[in-house]
């Protein structure tokens, strides 16, 4: 896994200049504006709850004495539980929504590296892109969203939380790279065989999604730019995944 998760992370040291070679700035645009949009209103929304959520926290703690120190606390906590949840919603609404502009960036990429569309492509239309999008990241983020709960329990145990970050850290850069290595995969494989074919590949989904996390860091251009490298990093990768996968599979015949 270790070398599927470099192999992520490398993918992005040519974004830039893959992007301006196929001249896919303009496909941006629309992904763009929607990540703008959205990062503003939930963070605004995040902001204005952290403190509700450690208020309710703090309600735990029943005793008199160190009260003071538990809600300090407390508000610590329930800001990172709502930037946390933030962003996990974030990331899979701008992965759903922008599903249709995103398809024929991976597209060109894989064409750049493959030539012309063969036979064994499957043709997609806006819609069924958008529903593709909607119908994995939607799943996706239950699924992260009964990984992460249990995770920020352990954010009360000391020492234990300390792991419990990493633990986070991993969960929410696989499905951030799960994502985005979708708009290959849904121009070969079903639904399911998707979800199969990314378990297979998590490396390089946990090394896509890891710098996606690192570029969100970045004040506003973050936002702005994380699409454009990490859904390009993540083309060229799957691309990579799925000619390996084929010449396997027509060497074992």
């Amino acid at each position: 896994m270790l070398k599927g998760i470099s192999r992520g992370i490398k993918a992005y040291f040519g974004a830039f200049n893959l992007i301006s070679k196929l001249k896919l700035w303009k496909y941006f645009v629309a992904p763009m504006g929607i990540s703008l949009i959205t990062a503003i209103a939930i963070f605004g929304a995040a902001y204005g709850l952290s403190d509700n959520v450690g208020d309710i926290i703090s309600k735990i703690w029943i005793w008199e004495w160190g009260k003071d120190t538990f809600t300090t606390i407390s508000k610590v906590i329930g800001g990172l539980i709502i930037i946390i949840l933030g962003l996990i919603l974030f990331k899979h609404i701008i992965m759903a929504l922008s599903a249709p502009f995103m398809s024929p960036v991976s597209e060109k990429i894989e064409t750049h590296f493959t030539g012309p569309p063969s036979g064994a492509r499957r043709d997609t239309s806006f819609m069924h892109q958008l529903f593709r999008g909607i119908r994995i990241n939607g799943r996706n983020l239950i699924m992260e969203l009964l990984l992460t709960l249990p995770i920020l329990v352990l954010k009360f145990i000391p020492i234990i939380n300390i792991f419990s970050t990493i633990m986070l850290f991993m969960v929410q850069a696989y499905y951030a790279g799960f994502g985005n290595m979708d708009y290959t995969l849904e121009r070969h494989f079903k639904y399911k065989q998707s979800i199969r074919f990314v378990q297979h590949h998590k490396g390089i989904a946990i090394g896509n999604g890891m710098v996606f996390l690192f570029i969100l860091l970045i004040p506003i251009i973050g936002v702005i730019l994380v699409l454009p490298l990490s859904v390009t990093a993540a083309s060229k990768n799957t691309v990579e995944a799925l000619n390996l996968k084929n010449l396997s599979h027509e060497t074992s015949t």
